[in-house]
């Protein structure tokens, strides 16, 4: 019986641009000839054979794909092995992809807004936060004293 049917990509990434080729590779590490290969692209019949060459991919390719390997024994037993799923993302660097900049742009608002905060943080501590409350006014025949520090330089 055939067993641990494997894809292997080429290139060998899950994410890829489009206009790459890309090539896949069913093979079972457990079964006797003739072994035959069906893939899947979302649970749907795509092709037959141990190669599943997409060429030049586009957004349109983006799915999971599995490959169905099958052996007859004794000419009436039939034997299958199910690879694991393989997650092919296809993803674009032009203006037409809308996903790709809106993630980006989300992406891009959170920067702005964290390196906001990091600058008002630094600001605020590098000027001592607040001002300092003014202090109470004396009591009736007691004596203030007051101590002045400049902190600072002037030019």
């Amino acid at each position: 019986p055939v067993a641990n049917a494997t894809i292997t990509p080429r290139p060998p990434a899950h994410q890829v641009r489009a206009g790459d080729p890309v090539t896949l590779r069913c093979s079972v590490q457990v079964g006797s000839a003739p072994v035959t290969f069906t893939w899947l692209r979302d649970g749907r019949e795509l092709a037959q054979g141990p190669l599943l060459e997409l060429g030049d991919i586009d957004v349109g390719h983006s799915g999971t794909y599995q490959c169905v390997a099958t052996n007859r024994l004794d000419g009436h037993r039939v034997f299958r092995a199910l690879s694991p799923e393989l997650a092919l993302e296809v993803t674009t660097w032009g203006p037409g992809n809308t996903a790709v900049a809106a993630g980006t742009g989300g992406l891009l608002l959170f920067l702005v807004l964290l390196v906001g905060v990091i600058v008002a943080w630094h600001w605020w501590h590098s000027v001592g936060g607040a001002p300092p409350e003014p202090p109470a006014a004396p009591e009736e025949g007691k004596v203030l004293y007051t101590h002045v520090m400049s902190t600072k330089q002037m030019g």
